[in-house]
């Protein structure tokens, strides 16, 4: 047995806007500079991604992305800085759940726990940044 976290925020109304698909399509952006290859890079294709953006940026109230349009560089996308701060408090977030959750799972099922009484529970949680 082992422990699995999921870190999903939701509308008052109980819909999913943002967790770890969101967090690593932005993330892809980040690094890919393109919501297309970032979309690929996940296996997603570009509709999904794009409406994928588009429910949590409506969600959220704000943009994620800068997007420019082809010339000779061809198009890209940026992440905006709202978004870049999303990124940030939801992976401190998850890191912290993480974390706490090790610690009460380790309390609560000691006889089955993976960390006990042998190792310590990790102590970074990754992120979503596709490249870790």
């Amino acid at each position: 047995m082992k422990l699995q976290l999921s870190i999903q925020f939701r509308t008052d109304e109980g819909e999913k806007f943002f967790g770890e698909g969101p967090c690593r399509l932005l993330s892809g952006i980040r690094q890919h500079g393109s919501l297309r290859s970032a979309a690929i890079a996940m296996g997603m294709s570009y509709t999904k991604a794009f409406h994928m953006l588009k429910h949590t940026e409506a969600c959220c109230g704000f943009p994620l992305c800068r997007r420019t349009i082809g010339g000779d560089g061809g198009g890209g996308s940026s992440l905006t800085p709202e978004a870049e701060d999303l990124l940030t408090r939801y992976e401190a977030f998850r890191a912290d759940c993480s974390q706490a959750a090790a610690r009460l799972y380790r309390n609560r099922f000691p006889e089955v726990s993976p960390w006990f009484p042998l190792q310590p529970p990790p102590k970074e949680v990754p992120s979503c940044d596709p490249k870790s």
